[in-house]
């Protein structure tokens, strides 16, 4: 397993660019506009080092952000999501957004923050259980 990213929304994407890098010192590697989904991903991160990467998203659409809603995710590669899921259903884990693409899943931790799984490279072939499985509450 790799760690990826941390997500967080920010509600005005020029002012927390402004705090994560000219104040914080980071900078900006990728940006990702989105226009169907309506949001801007921009990760940031240190200068040399991208491994610990934080992804701003910016909803375009107004949102009022509370109880930690700011929050999104915890991001992880995997050598192989399905084995993965599999693996955490066996201990109980439910999977909110199961791996129907062979790319990604989302479980909850017993706090309830959300934790983004990633196939390493391209996705596997899409397969049953997985493939027709539907999503479980919120992530």
């Amino acid at each position: 397993m790799k760690y990826l990213h941390t997500m967080v929304r920010v509600s005005d994407l020029d002012e927390s660019l402004q705090f994560y890098c000219e104040k914080l010192g980071l900078v900006e590697h990728h940006r990702y506009d989105n226009e169907a989904g309506r949001y801007t991903l921009v990760f940031v991160g240190a200068k040399a080092d991208q491994s610990s990467a934080i992804e701003l998203t910016h909803n375009w659409d107004p949102e009022n952000y509370t109880e930690g809603r700011n929050f999104g995710h915890i991001a992880y590669e995997v050598e192989n999501i399905y084995e993965t899921c599999q693996r955490l259903m066996d201990y109980g884990v439910i999977i909110n957004r199961p791996p129907r693409d062979g790319y990604m899943a989302f479980v909850r931790s017993p706090d309830g923050i959300s934790i983004e799984l990633l196939q390493t490279g391209k996705a596997l072939e899409p397969t049953e259980p997985w493939a027709s499985m539907e999503n479980t509450g919120h992530w």
